[in-house]
C-alpha cells in the first residue's frame, strides 16, 4: 500500500555563518513517489535532505508533512545512509531488530516484522549470518531492511549505493527499484549517479552549484518497474541531465582544486 504522506519544503534558505549553502528551495516529495536530488559536489543535496528529515533546521523557510501516517508506522521519517552502520556482533536479524527495540511492539510482533522485511529484501536465508560474512550489497540490504521494519511514511536516502563497487551497485539498483515500487513508500533520494536518478525518480530535482538553487525539475511519469538501463528514453534523459549539470560540476571541481 502506497504512502499517503507527502513532504515539502518552501522557500528554504540555509547558511553556515557567511557561507550560503541553499537559497530559495521549494520542492515536494509527492505521496508514494521518489524525489531524487542531483547536482554538482557541494551544492547542498545532503544538507537539504537533512532539512527535509528534520535533522537540520533551515536558516529560513518551512518544512511541511501532509497526509496521515499509518497506525503501524513506528518512525515517520527514516534514513538510509551510504555507511551500512551495522553492529558486527549482531546477526542480520539482530541488526534489523535494533530498529524495533524499545517500541510498543511485543516480541511476536517484532519477530513478524523482521521476517517480513527479510523476505522483502531477499535476506531470509541469511538471517543468522554476521555482517562480516556478507558482501557489501548484502550489508546494504540489511540497512534497508532495518529502515523498512519501522514502516516509515518517508524514506530518506543519502547516496545509499555509492559505497559499493560498480558491478554490485548495478545489480542492487535493480533490486532497489523493485523494493521501492513494492513498498510504495514516499522517498527522497540523494545521488551523484544520474543512472540511479532516472531509474528511480518520479521527479528529479537538479540543483545548481553553491548556493544550491532548483535549476530544473524533471518529471518521469513511468512505472519504476518498467524502466531498464538500456531504454533509449532513459539514456536520452540521463544525457540531458548531464548537460544541465556539467558546467556547474566542472566549476565546482575547479573550486575544490584551488581550495
Amino acid at each position: 500500500m502506497a504512502s499517503s504522506v507527502r513532504l515539502r519544503v518552501e522557500g528554504v534558505h540555509h547558511a553556515y555563518s557567511d557561507l550560503i549553502v541553499l537559497d530559495a528551495i521549494s520542492l515536494t516529495a509527492e505521496a508514494g513517489e521518489v524525489l531524487v536530488l542531483v547536482g554538482p559536489s557541494g551544492c547542498g543535496k545532503s544538507t537539504l535532505l537533512g532539512i527535509f528529515g528534520g535533522m537540520l533546521a533551515a536558516t529560513s523557510g518551512t518544512v511541511r508533512m501532509d497526509g496521515a501516517v499509518g497506525p503501524d508506522c513506528l518512525n515517520p521519517l527514516t534514513y538510509v545512509f551510504q555507511d551500512f552502520a551495522l553492529l558486527p556482533w549482531r546477526s542480520v536479524a539482530g541488526n534489523v531488530s535494533l530498529a524495533l527495540e524499545g517500541t510498543r511492539l511485543d516480541k511476536p510482533a517484532r519477530n513478524a516484522r523482521i521476517a517480513e522485511v527479510l523476505a522483502l529484501t531477499g535476506l531470509t536465508k541469511f538471517r543468522d549470518a554476521l555482517p562480516k560474512q556478507l558482501s557489501g550489497g548484502m550489508r546494504q540490504r540489511v540497512g534497508i531492511a532495518r529502515a523498512l521494519a519501522v514502516r516509515p511514511a518517508v524514506l530518506l536516502m543519502d547516496e545509499p549505493l555509492s559505497a559499493l563497487d560498480g558491478q554490485t551497485r548495478d545489480l542492487l539498483l535493480d533490486e532497489f527499484a523493485s523494493l521501492i515500487a513494492r513498498s510504495g513508500v514516499t522517498a527522497i533520494y540523494v545521488t551523484h549517479n544520474l543512472n540511479e536518478a532516472v531509474r528511480l525518480g518520479h521527479q528529479v530535482a537538479v540543483l545548481s552549484r553553491r548556493p544550491g538553487r532548483v535549476r530544473e525539475i524533471v518529471r518521469i511519469d513511468r512505472s519504476i518497474m518498467e524502466r531498464r538501463p538500456t531504454d533509449p528514453d532513459l539514456v536520452a534523459l540521463e544525457a540531458s541531465l548531464w548537460r544541465l549539470i556539467r558546467e556547474d560540476a566542472a566549476a565546482a571541481d575547479r573550486e575544490m582544486d584551488h581550495a
